[in-house]
């Protein structure tokens, strides 16, 4: 015998979907490829999109004008000349001393920062995301040195780190010498370590947000097969969050890169001798207090070519690793 299934009820086409048969002409081709299938999203998104363009691109591209004129700062209506000069302020930016080693110190305050603020936020946002007593208490008292003011924690690292601090007298002898902050060898590691104690608690919330979305039934599947701690979050938690630690090393990249509050004020502005200077201070000294703009343009620009090659790799590598 036969079963006939009865059609089953049309579904209307969604807002802004065409009917079948339905052809466009080139105009509303056009039109859906500028704004869309629903245009009035582009009208809520452009206040946004204005905002991009005027506080970051147009500076952007300023200053890549800039950094191939020699370019100086003049009062208010006076016209000055300001020539092309073409690569002249790049050469100059890549053969200064004090550059090449502002970005010799980025290069180890990262080496120190991302592994660490990758490592120890994803351990302590494993360890939060258990049932464990004073939960809520010790996501809050991680999360308050981000939103604390910058000034008012590095003056508190600025007494731990002094030679009289709370550092040197536990470690007695084995301190330093000179101490943390006026220490060649221990400037950056330092501000480095200062770094990721502060922004720690934004990247255990980001990973406290993606461990909410790794099924429960698979830590249940581990722990019948008898896999030990270790081993759940080896298989279980690591590959659950791979999303969320290439954001986390990518926006702990960003960070490194932009270093300028950190070094500014607890090394007095990059000491000793530049050896935690970063390329973001430099660009304040000569842009501003020297008024260089065009070697500091320069070397702006050389920074966001580096952050983008280096945020790509990263991005490269974890997505052959999923």
């Amino acid at each position: 015998m036969t079963s006939i299934t009865a059609p089953g009820p049309k579904v209307p086409p969604l807002e802004g979907d065409l009917r079948p048969g339905t052809r466009l002409s080139g105009r509303q081709r056009l039109t859906r490829a500028a704004l869309g299938r629903n245009p009035i999203g582009m009208i809520f998104g452009a206040p946004y999109a204005l905002f991009i363009a005027l506080l970051f691109a147009y500076p952007l591209f300023l200053a890549v004008w800039i950094s191939f004129h020699s370019y100086f700062f003049a009062a208010p209506g006076v016209s000055v000349p300001r020539p092309f000069v073409g690569w002249a302020n790049y050469t100059a930016v890549l053969t200064d001393p004090a550059v090449r080693q502002a970005f010799v110190n980025i290069g180890i305050f990262l080496v120190i920062n991302v592994p660490l603020t990758v490592v120890l936020s994803l351990l302590l946002a494993t360890a939060l995301n258990a049932a464990i007593p004073f939960r809520t208490f010790f996501r809050t008292s991680y999360y308050v040195p981000y939103v604390t003011a910058s000034v008012a924690t590095i003056g508190v690292f600025l007494f731990i780190l002094s030679p009289s601090g709370i550092f040197n007298h536990v470690l007695g002898p084995l301190a330093p010498v000179p101490s943390w902050l006026v220490n060649q060898n221990w400037a950056m590691p330092s501000v480095a370590i200062y770094v990721t104690w502060k922004s720690l608690g934004f990247f255990i919330l980001l990973y406290l947000a993606a461990l909410q979305n790794v099924p429960d039934e698979l830590y249940e599947a581990a722990r019948v097969d008898g896999a030990s701690w270790w081993h759940r979050l080896r298989a279980v938690t690591i590959p659950g969050v791979r999303q969320v630690t290439t954001l986390v090393s990518l926006l702990a990249i960003i960070t490194g890169a932009n270093l300028f509050t950190e070094p500014y004020l607890l090394t007095a502005g990059g000491g000793p001798d530049g050896k935690s200077a970063s390329p973001v201070l430099l660009i304040y000294q000569s842009g501003i207090e020297q008024n260089h703009p065009d070697f500091a343009s320069a070397l702006g620009v050389l920074l966001v070519i580096m952050v983008l090659l280096i945020s790509a790799g990263v991005w490269l590598l974890q997505r052959r690793q999923a």
